[in-house]
């Protein structure tokens, strides 16, 4: 069998599928070389081009999501996320808990770890914030309870709001 590009014998056969049909190609030595050359080009052009276009679309989403995190707000003070970014200060500790994830990439990227691993103050104000966060959940659920007239919830609520309470003032 001859090269389909001169007379030569061809000992190079290959076969494409394009547009699902096979495709017999035919060629020498030095003309299989160009063409394998040519498709190598081409793929690499192709190739370059699917990754712009993925980084392109990657980039369309961060940008959507974003976006959609810059809405969010926090119930008790009201600060958004857009704001947060532009000053870098909370408006209040229920925050840490609102925009828990966003804060907690954050804190990653600066300190490489999500959660405190070195020294704390021996005193028990450590725990404040938490308990702040674990009454404001209380108050909601006994507000709930009391809108949905579940008394005996409610009254389990109103006592533990209260435990909490006095053991903050103590």
């Amino acid at each position: 069998m001859k090269c389909q590009k001169c007379d030569k014998f061809a000992t190079f056969h290959i076969t494409e599928l394009t547009g699902g049909k096979p495709i017999e190609l035919h060629f020498c030595e030095d003309h299989a070389r160009e063409y394998l050359s040519e498709s190598a080009d081409q793929s690499e052009a192709t190739a370059t081009l699917a990754a712009s276009l993925a980084q392109n679309i990657a980039l369309n989403q961060a940008v959507e999501n974003l976006q959609e995190i810059d809405q969010q707000a926090c119930p008790a003070c009201g600060i958004s996320f857009f704001e947060f970014r532009n000053k870098g200060r909370l408006g209040c500790s229920f925050d840490y808990t609102c925009f828990g994830e966003q804060l907690g990439v954050l804190v990653e990227n600066i300190h490489g770890e999500r959660q405190h691993v070195g020294k704390s103050p021996r005193s028990t104000q450590i725990n404040k914030p938490d308990r702040r966060t674990q009454l404001i959940k209380l108050r909601r659920e006994l507000d709930e309870s009391i809108a949905i007239e579940d008394y005996e919830n409610a009254k389990k609520l109103s006592d533990q709001i209260r435990e909490i309470e006095n053991e903050q003032s103590h």
